[in-house]
Parts: structure tokens; C-alpha cells; sequence
């Protein structure tokens, strides 16, 4: 019988995964379990959604004791905030029936409050790496008591530009621990993480990276520009039984401003957004509203890709072609979660066909493509990027040879304009009339000439 008993575990931890109504474990969940019991450093591959919070927390919960001390024994690191209050969420469910203390760290809010809350104790510690590594160098945090280092979605905070900081963290942390890493996407940087800081780690990959899920159904829409890509979305979103819950992904923070812009004149209090620029606090109100079910919209940034875990997202629409295929992947990740049905709906122009190409080379798989609707408007109007350089205007100052054009003046200089400055005039009618130096210095210089 393939459920949770088959790993046996303790009965505080067994009734907590009854209560969140978990009854078959994932294949990852499987395949980890025996592997990070065992105390091998490992690595995980494994898509968005298929249960990876659980799979590396249910052996380390299952093997960890109740302690007073002070110091965490259990560090997590996930490049989000959003990741780490979903993460700490997760966790506070499976630690219902036992005396562990879960804290979260990230940047954005007090760290005195963050440092006060440390100083009470913990045993699990979740965190992003620049807020963890501050509190370390502060001295607010003690890490030698680290037992166990977990780093989720690794390529993203070094997509993000963590590298420096995750490096540091490792090379402060104690040598003797237990190494566990998660990602979806395995690149080179992180093969060089692995090879410098784990200990011949196991691998093991459940899905191989690019591989769409089997239950997200996708389609593709070839659009002349921006505005006319918000205009399909327009189009779509008023279908409001079909297009129950959509999250919206574009590739930079002004492109969802855009959006949200657009669709708020038509669907007001419907939409909600989310980046790196909103304060932590209307992000997660944003966050929360939507998967409430107060908004039926949610307009994020690829930096949010990995953040969420909502509930029944009836579409993903990626707005734009991002320009990393994986990323793709995690967007269309947060659809079709626990096995149900999904879909995702790619909008591309002529510009990005080529990242379209790289995603379906990536997936082995090609998008099949609608036909634009004839009822949604071609809008003329471009973004800065999208407007044609007129090579006349960029080049109107320029000869065939490719120099400069120069022009004289209008009118002849003036007598006085006509004067070049010599510096001391004075000076230089004495040299001229007495036809020697009359300066300190050269009398100096010649009469040592002439003992010379």
C-alpha cells in the first residue's frame, strides 16, 4: 500500500499530515525520504508543485528531538519573502503536535524585531540569504549550532544575484553538517555550488528539467505588439466562469505596472499586483485577496514565479516571452498544482519567437497556436522598444565616409578674437629685447651652465 505509512513515522508528525489531508505521497516525496534520512548530503530535481517543501521537511522532522537550547539546528534558505512565509506556514501545519519553533527572516521589515525574536529561541530557521546574512554578521543569529542546511529553488538566488551572499553564508556555517538542495532547474553555477560545498551528494531527479506537466493544457497567441497583447487579455478575462482565477506573469516591474494599469480600468477591484517594488505588506495582502478569492486577477513579476503556492489557478497568461526558458517553467508551475487541471496561454511577437523556440526546444513540445481573435483591436500605440529607429534621423550629422559633418562660422572673427594667448607678455618682450633670461630660475640655470 503506497501512502504515508510506508515511512513510519512519529505519531505527533503522522496526525499532522492527517489533519492537511495528505494521503499519497509524491513521487519526490518517495524518492527523498529514505536518501535524507540516511544523513547523504543530496540534491533534489523536481518541478514547481509537486510537493518539494514537504519531501525534504518530513525526513528532517522526522529525525528531529525537542531541545531548549537557544540556537537553531535547522536552517532553510529560499529566495523569497513570499517563499519564506509560505515555507514557515507549511511548516507551523506539519509541527502542529510538537514543541518546535519555526521562525522566518527577510528583508524589508525591523531587523531589531527579527533579532528580539531570534534571542527567544528557535529550532527551525527559514530565511532569504541577504536578510540571514546580516543577522549573522550582526551577531544576532549563531550558526555553529547548524545540524542541517536545506537551500530550495538554488537557481533562482543565483539568478537573482545571490551567489556572494549564499557563498559567505556557507563558508560561515559549521563544516560538519548535513547538505540538502532543491531546485527545478539544474545550470552551471549550481553544479559549481555543489562541487564546493557538498560531499559526494546524492542526486535525484523526478522530472527532468523542461518537462511541462502532463495536466497543464497550453496554447500560444502571435500579437503585433504590447497594447494589443493587454487587449487580448481584455478579451479573455471577460469570460469570467472559464477565467475563474488567472495569474498574470510579465518580465519586469513598469510591464506589470502597464497591465495593471489597462485592466484596472475595466475589472477595478477584480485585479491585484504584485513586485519587487510594492512594500511587504501590500504584497502579501495582494497575495491573500487572491487566493481568497476577493480578486480573480494577479499581476506579478518573474521574480514572484517561485513565491507562490495557490490554490486552484485556473489560467497562468505569461504576457510576454520570458527570456530564460526555465523561467517558463516555473511560471506555468503554479497552474495544474496537485494534479489538477491547468492551462497556460503564451503571448508572443515577432521579436520573441526566438525565446519562444528555445521554451518549445526545451519542453521537446510545440505550443499549438490560436488564431488571433478578429473582435480584439491592433493598438498602434508602442512601447519606447517596440518604435522602429528611423536610420535617416540617426545618421543626418554624418557624411558617406562616416565622420562628422563640421560647418564654418558665419562671419569672420573679430581682431582681438584673433590673439593667441602666450602666457606672460611682459616676459616675453624683455626675452625678446634683451635676448637673455630674465627670471630667477634661468639666471640660475645658465650661470651653472657656464661653470659646467
Amino acid at each position: 500500500m503506497s501512502s504515508f505509512n510506508q515511512f513510519q513515522l512519529k505519531k505527533q508528525l503522522n496526525n499532522a499530515i492527517i489533519d492537511l489531508g495528505f494521503e499519497e505521497p509524491t513521487p519526490i516525496q518517495k524518492a527523498s525520504f529514505s536518501v535524507i534520512l540516511s544523513g547523504k548530503d543530496v540534491v533534489g530535481i523536481a518541478q514547481t508543485g509537486t510537493g518539494k517543501t514537504l519531501a525534504y521537511m518530513l525526513p528532517v522532522l522526522e529525525e528531529l528531538t525537542f531541545s531548549k537550547q537557544v540556537s537553531p539546528r535547522i536552517l532553510v534558505v529560499v529566495p523569497t519573502r513570499e517563499l519564506v512565509i509560505q515555507v514557515v506556514n507549511e511548516i507551523e501545519g506539519f509541527v502542529k503536535y510538537m514543541s518546535t519553533r519555526v521562525i522566518g527572516v527577510y528583508g524589508g521589515v525591523n531587523i531589531k524585531r527579527q533579532s528580539a525574536e531570534l534571542y527567544e529561541g528557535s529550532d527551525i530557521i527559514v530565511a532569504t540569504p541577504g536578510r540571514l546574512y546580516d543577522l549573522i554578521i550582526n551577531q544576532s543569529l549563531s550558526v555553529k549550532t547548524i545540524k542541517k542546511l536545506i537551500i530550495d529553488e538554488v537557481d533562482v538566488m543565483l539568478d537573482l544575484g545571490f551567489k556572494t551572499q549564499i557563498t559567505n553564508i556557507l563558508e560561515l556555517l559549521p563544516e560538519r553538517r548535513h547538505n540538502i538542495m532543491f531546485s527545478a532547474t539544474m545550470t552551471e553555477y549550481v553544479d559549481n555550488l555543489i562541487d564546493d560545498f557538498f560531499i559526494a551528494p546524492t542526486k535525484i531527479s523526478i522530472a527532468v528539467s523542461g518537462t511541462p506537466l502532463d495536466n497543464i493544457a497550453q496554447v500560444c497567441y502571435a500579437a503585433e505588439n504590447f497594447f494589443t497583447k493587454v487587449n487580448l487579455l481584455k478579451h479573455l478575462l471577460k469570460n469570467r466562469e472559464e477565467f475563474s482565477k488567472v495569474l498574470v506573469f510579465t518580465s519586469n516591474k513598469k510591464s506589470a505596472d502597464r497591465v495593471f494599469e489597462g485592466l484596472e480600468e475595466e475589472f477595478g477591484e477584480e485585479t491585484c499586483i504584485i513586485h519587487s517594488n510594492k512594500s511587504q505588506n501590500y504584497r502579501i495582502r495582494s497575495i491573500e485577496e487572491f487566493d481568497e478569492g476577493k480578486n480573480r486577477i494577479l499581476v506579478s513579476t518573474d521574480i514572484m514565479a517561485r513565491g507562490l503556492d495557490l490554490d486552484t489557478i485556473s489560467h497562468v497568461i505569461n504576457l510576454d516571452v520570458p527570456a530564460y526558458p526555465e523561467n517558463y517553467m516555473h511560471r506555468i508551475g503554479r497552474t495544474g498544482r496537485a494534479e489538477r487541471e491547468g492551462n497556460a496561454i503564451l503571448m508572443f511577437t515577432e521579436k520573441e519567437q526566438v525565446f519562444k523556440s528555445e521554451i518549445e526546444q526545451l519542453m521537446s513540445y510545440r505550443i499549438p497556436e490560436v488564431s488571433f481573435p478578429r473582435e480584439v483591436a491592433i493598438s498602434k500605440t508602442l512601447l519606447p522598444e517596440e518604435r522602429p529607429v528611423d536610420a535617416m534621423l540617426k545618421n543626418e550629422n554624418r557624411n558617406e565616409k562616416g565622420t562628422i559633418k563640421t560647418t564654418t562660422g558665419l562671419h569672420e572673427k573679430k581682431e582681438k578674437n584673433k590673439k593667441v594667448n602666450l602666457g606672460n607678455s611682459k616676459k616675453n618682450k624683455k626675452k625678446r629685447k634683451y635676448k637673455k633670461p630674465q627670471t630667477k630660475g634661468d639666471k640660475t640655470y645658465h650661470k651653472r651652465q657656464k661653470r659646467g
